[in-house]
């Protein structure tokens, strides 16, 4: 609360104008938090949200306007929690009135199949700026860090003369600088390899759309979009539960991959990664990201050995418990271990890190495992 009522604090001071609004907006969340046990004297003002739209909408309208975004983000999660507000969410004015982030996209994303059609464009509308404020802060930083990979990568040790990088080439020879010829004697040549017609690297993001990992799909597939826009990589995006969807010819536009995603039901890893591994072609220009908390409703084993085979092959594997900013994920740990002891550790990832992962994964070095 924000100021106790008379008694309720100890100062006698009822909270009145701003100061009242901001009370009652928490008590319709939260209750009245007074020695009573919330209930109030006759004339006093109520609290609570009713079950309609309308009250929800201007209870939303009410927390934007005396709290701070980051506040109200807080307090629209636990109003859809604690107050059991979901399907109210399939009520355009209320969609109008909610700040969009990344849960709430989330919790669209797990009522779509719910959606009446009078609210399926606004639910997109929302989705739609979480999307684009989510591409305009990661796409730059990715893009440098991948093409700076990439190029790295291509780099060989000896090139045709009109291929040779000679800025790098005299800064590694440096040591064999002859004063009296005011020159260095290259010993060794780094270049550039020819730039290839096909993609140089394949990625495969393999992402588990249980539930709970609803956040993780949403960045997902904002970086898949991102990913998808570098002519250098090929990108296929593939989302799973008990059956395997590939949504790869909508990378164009993360928000159609968002709504052909249907968030909630089991998970067979084991059927995702067969799926991914059938459509891997050049396995040493391939890196493959599970995104999953590895609750496998599928054969352990069999995922297991695909894990390996795919490893054995040539294939760069990076396992991701998360993609998110939401902290430690709960996950299986023994599959973890397992997939450990392979040689693939899995981790949870923050979508700031995401762009070194896959720039490591690349270049085939370790991964910077938080």
């Amino acid at each position: 609360m924000v100021l106790g009522a008379e008694g309720g604090d100890g100062t006698g001071y009822e909270p009145s104008g701003r100061d009242a609004a901001m009370d009652a907006a928490l008590a319709a969340l939260y209750g009245s938090g007074r020695g009573d046990g919330g209930r109030r004297r006759s004339g006093e003002r109520s609290a609570g949200l009713g079950a309609s739209a309308p009250s929800v909408a201007r209870w939303l309208g009410d927390i934007r306007t005396y709290f701070p975004g980051s506040v109200v983000q807080v307090m629209q999660r636990d109003a859809i929690d604690r107050l059991g507000l979901s399907s109210l969410l399939l009520e355009p004015e209320m969609l109008e009135a909610v700040e969009p982030d990344v849960h709430l996209v989330g919790t669209l994303l797990s009522l779509n199949k719910a959606m009446p059609e009078t609210t399926k464009e606004t639910a997109r509308a929302v989705v739609r700026k979480v999307v684009g404020q989510l591409e305009k802060k990661l796409a730059t930083r990715t893009r440098a860090t991948l093409t700076g990979a990439l190029d790295r990568s291509a780099r060989i040790s000896r090139p045709r003369h009109r291929d040779i990088d000679w800025d790098r080439t005299i800064r590694a020879n440096l040591k064999n600088y002859l004063p009296e010829y005011r020159t260095v004697v290259p010993e060794r040549l780094i270049g550039y390899g020819r730039a290839a017609q096909s993609a140089k690297k394949e990625v495969v993001l393999c992402i588990d759309q249980s539930g709970s990992m609803a956040a993780s799909v949403v960045y997902a597939s904002v970086f898949g979009a991102v990913l998808a826009s570098m002519r250098s990589i090929a990108t296929r995006l593939v989302v799973f539960d008990t059956a395997v969807v590939d949504l790869t010819d909508q990378l164009d536009d993360p928000v159609d991959v968002l709504f052909g995603t249907q968030l909630g039901g089991g998970t067979d890893i084991n059927r995702a990664l067969a799926y991914c591994q059938s459509k891997i072609t050049r396995p040493a220009d391939t890196v493959v990201v599970l995104i999953s908390d590895l609750y496998e409703g599928g054969i352990r084993d069999e995922m297991l050995k695909r894990v390996a085979a795919m490893k054995a092959a040539g294939v760069q594997f990076v396992a991701l418990l998360a993609l998110s900013d939401e902290g430690a994920p709960a996950y299986d740990r023994e599959h973890a271990a397992a997939l450990a002891a392979l040689g693939a550790p899995a981790f949870a990832c923050t979508p700031d890190l995401f762009p070194e992962v896959m720039a490591a994964a690349i270049e085939k070095r370790p991964l910077p495992v938080p």
